[in-house]
């Protein structure tokens, strides 16, 4: 007799259910797709002790005919897919057919369906055996209650987590179905308590708000782009918006959720430089594609798929992104600005008191002017040898004294430096502080009228400086109110800048080493490098046999930061080892941002008027003046209001 046996369909179903029913979110996940393919447009999802103890699902979509009910919970049994040729153009979320058979197998299930036009069907199964069938009086839709999950299989219960977490694995894909089904209607309740309600309006920003909450979801950025294969949409979070986990950011493809490591790099790269390091944003990305550049049938979770034109799906996701971001003004504020609430008139019971205020009589008055007058000609003429002039439109508080109440000077200068009587001693005093190697110094008498002009295309409005905090942060001002600049954050961004146009030169200048560098690998290793050592010599990399499994490098190229050059080739080896490319562009970014970081000011160093005049200029004229290469802000905004707030002068 032969050792190899045919499992019964009991057996067979436990073991595929070893890989669709992971936990109860994985039976919520799979009931709740059947629900979406069967057209419903609400889905009540029930809970109790985190579907553990019971999940009862609720829709009214096409329902399940009479002659079919049975045969659903047969193995393989699907009206998703006919022939093999349907596999490649899957439109619908499941496909399998191993769903509910899996499912019946490891718990107790009761299922009421009915399409509405005859008598619906009442099913209660057991372990995967049928215990009773009768007609029943259901509704057109389709009622499926699954209870005591893993009944029958102790050691897959020993594994499932607490109910806080269970429950937080349902929420969660819950959450991806209704942003991948903003036209449906999901009511998720635990308990008796409701978790989440959804209007089914169509509307993604409201599913966001119901999900994220209100102030989020307000704040997210559309996106739209499209190409020959390509079309997508969304929503993703300011830079100043981030999360400690990738898990918010949501990937849609023909309304299925999935996950893609690749794709989810790609928006990342679209924020470049704009989020600090282990931060991730909240976004949400549909793509719609035909169904034949997708390849779903890769995963029984279905949650992993391969896509043929991937490359081009990324450089459209991050183009798009960067976009977005190149029009956004990313100045945080220390606040959200809010609108004055309007004052109720109230009724109140008036008092008549011994001594009441008198208006200024109009003698009162013409002195008042006349006195406010004379102290501002003489503020005027004070200044008038150490103030740059400005143009009219450039006059500071000239647009913001038409609305308020506020007496501003609309003299048309601004100070530069504070007022000494001897102005050649305070400039001396601070340029102790300055080594010339550290920062360019650019003089008031000479560069300080072209920074004053307007730059058109400049994100950063014009700022004025006021002084320095504790030699590390610039103060500075304009009619909007008060910045805060962290001045090693900003001329790390002005360096990094140049840098990367400096290394993304390619040349093929090579710089000799004193010592050769000696590089060792595995036997492995080795071979790849040499079947790939052309690729190698292409980017300025030329390595010489050195022994047994070592090779020897005798010059480099001239982009190489000093003393970085063994870590950069070792970076460059295992790209290649574990890509089987070369990626000259991200590892001439992170040289970059190693030289700006090292050649940047630092803190507790005190700048002149003159300097830190210049410094926010260079810093307008940067291509994203907002964050440092690792993402850290570089200006900070507090309004007026806000300032004018804090110290009571308007309530």
């Amino acid at each position: 007799m032969g050792k190899i046996i045919q499992l019964s369909d009991d057996l067979s179903n436990k073991i595929a259910a070893g890989e669709v029913v992971e936990r109860p979110a994985s039976v919520v996940k799979e009931l709740t797709e059947n629900s979406i393919d069967a057209n419903s447009t609400i889905i009540e999802i029930e809970l109790e002790e985190a579907g553990l103890q019971m999940i009862r699902i609720i829709d009214n979509g096409d329902g399940i005919e009479n002659d079919d009910v049975m045969r659903a919970f047969s193995r393989h049994a699907t009206s998703k897919i006919k022939n093999e040729t349907d596999l490649f153009r899957i439109r619908t979320l499941g496909f399998r057919g191993e769903a509910l058979p899996s499912i019946a197998s490891v718990s107790r299930m009761e299922l009421k369906t009915s399409t509405g036009d005859e008598a619906g069907t009442h099913v209660v199964l057991e372990g995967g055996n049928l215990i009773s069938s009768t007609s029943s009086d259901a509704r057109k839709g389709t009622e499926i209650t699954v209870s005591d999950l893993f009944f029958n299989t102790p050691a897959r219960l020993k594994y499932v987590k607490t109910i806080h977490t269970e429950l937080g694995n349902i929420t969660d894909v819950v959450n991806r179905l209704a942003l991948s089904h903003p036209e449906i209607s999901f009511r998720l309740t635990h308990n008796g308590n409701q978790i989440l309600r959804t209007n089914g309006n169509g509307d993604v920003r409201a599913v966001l708000a119901a999900i994220y909450g209100f102030n989020i979801a307000k704040k997210m950025i559309p996106i739209t782009a499209s190409s020959l294969d390509f079309t997508i949409s969304g929503y993703i979070s300011y830079p100043d918006t981030t999360r400690a986990s990738r898990n918010y950011m949501s990937l849609m493809i023909n309304g299925r959720y999935i996950k893609n490591y690749l794709l989810s790099k790609a928006i990342l790269e679209g924020y470049h430089t704009l989020l600090p390091v282990g931060r991730y944003p909240i976004a949400l990305i549909k793509i719609e594609m035909d169904p034949l550049l997708v390849d779903v049938n890769v995963h029984p979770a279905k949650l992993e798929v391969r896509l043929s034109k991937e490359q081009e799906l990324m450089e459209l996701i991050t183009s798009t992104v960067v976009g977005v971001f190149k029009k956004e003004v990313l100045i945080p504020s220390n606040k959200e600005e809010r609108k004055p609430k309007e004052k109720r008139e109230s009724e109140q019971v008036s008092f008549q008191l011994e001594q009441r205020f008198q208006p200024p009589s109009k003698e009162e008055k013409q002195v008042i002017s006349s006195f406010n007058q004379t102290i501002r000609e003489d503020g005027a003429k004070q200044w008038e040898k150490i103030a740059i002039p400005l143009k009219e439109d450039e006059v500071i508080g000239t647009a913001k004294s038409e609305k308020e109440d506020v007496p501003i000077d609309h003299s048309p200068y601004i100070q530069v430096n504070e007022p000494t009587e001897d102005k050649n001693t305070s400039v001396s005093d601070e340029a102790d502080y300055i080594p010339e190697e550290e920062i360019e110094v650019v003089t008031a008498e000479t560069d300080a009228n072209q920074y004053l002009e307007p730059q058109v295309d400049s994100r950063v409005p014009t700022m004025y400086p006021i002084g320095q905090l504790h030699g590390t942060y610039i103060l500075a001002q304009n009619e909007n109110g008060l910045y805060m600049i962290d001045q090693h954050a900003a001329q790390e961004r002005i360096k990094y800048e140049y840098f990367r146009e400096k290394v993304g030169e390619v040349r093929n200048e090579l710089q000799d080493l004193l010592v050769p560098i000696t590089l060792n690998y595995s036997s492995d290793e080795w071979l790849k490098i040499h079947e790939n050592i052309e690729m190698l010599q292409n980017v300025g990399i030329f390595l010489e046999d050195f022994g047994h499994n070592a090779f020897i490098m005798r010059s480099h190229p001239q982009w190489f930061p000093q003393g970085d050059e063994q870590q950069i080739v070792e970076e460059i080896i295992d790209q290649l080892l574990n890509m089987k490319k070369v990626d000259i562009k991200k590892l001439r970014e992170e040289a970059a941002i190693l030289m700006s970081c090292k050649a940047s000011i630092k803190a507790n160093h005190h700048l002149r008027n003159d300097e830190i005049m210049s410094l926010l200029e260079q810093l307008r004229r940067s291509s994203d003046p907002f964050t440092c290469p690792h993402g850290r802000p570089i200006i900070i905004h507090y309004s007026t209001r806000d300032i004018e707030k804090m110290f009571k002068r308007i309530m």
